[in-house]
């Protein structure tokens, strides 16, 4: 696809007015690559259901903790490579090649049976698992110049990643008794293949950003920029939050002597919260964005909402309690990844797009690997109820970092994102 290029190395091969028509097609590449990246994520089996498979070869659990920390290691790195590579390669390539390195490596990991081959595909796996986010991120930052549109599109790729997440839970948890686990592996790997096929069609081939692949501006924009860091850091405390949905929440329920049953509730509901409030909140999101002020007051309310949402299962006793403060915790969430990916694409610069939502996009995994530690210590050192101030003070710490962050954005100068 071609891209909007700010740098000074590459000519604008848009110096003249796009044809017509071209808008309209360049929305609907983006609308294959949200469903496509939707798709995938419901066939994504490899991480929810890798540490049954590690079980299945009597990998002990010290050695899950291992692989699964492998994986989380290659996640939280490949997000920043994947950036980068969408810069310096194109966003196409990019893409597709991700697709078909995780296309490979997924039947290795379905097969493998040795500690070392299981750890090596499990970090090649988690290189590429979330490869579409920073990707379509900087496709969007490239050819979408206004910021209602911008503010849709971010809240129906949530939307779908969740929707998906759900699929992924329950079609996993009906085949595995009918295919095996490993047959799993297999049907992830052939979407993420399918997907290499779909973008390898109608994706047009874009350029990279830069004419030199190992030109290291974008690199020195991302880390002298302390909103980018900012940014990070209140994504970060607000996803703790969302992560202990699938990891603070179990553990907080099998210390109540709740049963695996009372989660999977749980998971519906927060599935059914989503499903209701996207069309609405998204909506809403949208006419915010189309007034051309910062998001950053509602990336606040996000963080609150989360932190205090969450946190309140510290004091639930019985499931409706536990489900009552999943479905809470909603509404920030969706706020959140629309408030932060609207801001990121205000401050990246137009040639490292990609660097910065691959930065950015590290956040989740950070608070994946961070989440069940705090729960861990939270839960030993002082019961449900140190878990629940934890939970509310990472929502706490996320609302306040945004007191600076309006200051840096309303005093630094800001780099035009509009497409050439």
């Amino acid at each position: 696809m071609s891209t909007a290029r700010a740098s000074a190395h590459v000519p604008s091969p848009s110096s003249t007015a796009p044809p017509p028509g071209a808008d309209r097609e360049r929305l609907s590449v983006i609308w294959v690559l949200v469903v496509g990246a939707a798709l995938v994520r419901a066939a994504g089996f490899s991480y929810p259901f890798l540490s049954y498979r590690l079980f299945e070869l009597h990998f002990s659990a010290q050695g899950v903790s291992v692989v699964l920390a492998a994986f989380g290691a290659g996640w939280l790195v490949g997000q920043i490579l994947l950036g980068r590579a969408a810069d310096a390669l194109g966003r196409r390539t990019t893409l597709v090649g991700a697709m078909v390195l995780a296309a490979l490596a997924l039947p290795v990991l379905a097969e493998a049976a040795t500690p070392i081959a299981v750890s090596a595909a499990a970090v090649i796996a988690g290189l590429v698992y979330d490869a579409p986010r920073p990707v379509i991120s900087a496709v969007v930052a490239d050819h979408v110049p206004d910021q209602a549109t911008r503010a849709r599109i971010a809240g129906w790729r949530h939307f779908g990643i969740n929707v998906g997440a759900a699929v992924t839970g329950g079609a996993g948890g009906l085949l595995v008794d009918i295919t095996g686990l490993s047959t799993l592996f297999w049907i992830n790997a052939g979407a993420c293949a399918l997907f290499a096929l779909c973008v390898a069609h109608y994706m047009p081939t874009d350029q990279p950003q830069s004419t030199v692949p190992s030109d290291s501006s974008g690199l020195r924009a991302a880390l002298r920029d302390p909103r980018l860091w900012v940014l990070w850091f209140t994504s970060f405390t607000a996803l703790i939050p969302v992560a202990g949905l699938f990891s603070i929440l179990p553990l907080l329920m099998a210390d109540a002597g709740l049963a695996a049953s009372a989660y999977g509730w749980t998971q519906v509901a927060s599935a059914g919260a989503v499903l209701l409030l996207s069309v609405p909140l998204n909506a809403w999101l949208a006419r915010r964005a189309a007034r051309g002020t910062s998001l950053v007051p509602l990336l606040a309310c996000s963080t609150l909402i989360l932190g205090l949402g969450l946190g309140s299962a510290g004091f639930a006793t019985t499931t409706a309690g536990y489900v009552l403060a999943a479905c809470v915790g909603i509404p920030g969430e969706i706020i959140l990844f629309v408030a932060a990916t609207v801001t990121l694409d205000h401050i990246a610069p137009a040639h490292a797009r990609g660097l910065y939502a691959g930065i950015w996009g590290t956040t989740l995994a950070a608070a994946v690997i961070c989440a069940p530690l705090i729960a861990g210590w939270s839960l030993t050192a002082g019961g449900p109820h140190l878990v629940a101030a934890m939970t509310t003070l990472c929502g706490l710490l996320g609302a306040a970092s945004c007191m600076p962050l309006a200051v840096l954005m309303r005093h630094e100068p800001q780099p035009s994102t509009t497409p050439a």
